[in-house]
């Protein structure tokens, strides 16, 4: 075997260690403990506050999508495009991995009919 194909095994074998960690519920991440920036507004188009979020992992919501659905976070009017990565950084947080590793929230069509003029105008990110 190739020392290329070696490390790419043990990058599979580290990923698939992590996700497991991920979804292993048996693990205890610790008692809430409230922390001074609990009030702090993550989510403002449905005023969800950081200490729901973590709250919210402590109670048993480990994924985003599990998140979004309790606290309706990533579900106003931005559709998560303000706050999605913040709650996702700190569900990471009290759970103790990497963003990386938690899956993202399933995406939605627009809010609103767009006519597709609109998508043929849009540049390509680089």
């Amino acid at each position: 075997m190739s020392e290329a194909s070696e490390k790419q095994k043990a990058m599979k074998l580290a990923q698939e260690a992590a996700a497991s960690r991920v979804n292993d519920r048996s693990r205890d991440i610790g008692e809430f403990v409230p922390a001074p920036d609990d009030d702090i507004i993550v989510c403002r188009c449905e005023e969800v506050t950081k200490g729901e979020i973590r709250k919210a992992v402590h109670d048993g919501m480990w994924t985003v999508t599990e998140v979004r659905r309790y606290l309706r976070t990533g579900m106003g009017l931005c559709q998560g495009q303000t706050c999605g990565r913040l709650v996702k950084g700190i569900i990471a947080r009290e759970l103790g991995i990497s963003p990386a590793l938690l899956e993202p929230a399933t995406s939605r069509v627009p809010m609103r009919p767009l006519e597709m003029h609109i998508f043929a105008n849009e540049e390509k990110e680089e």
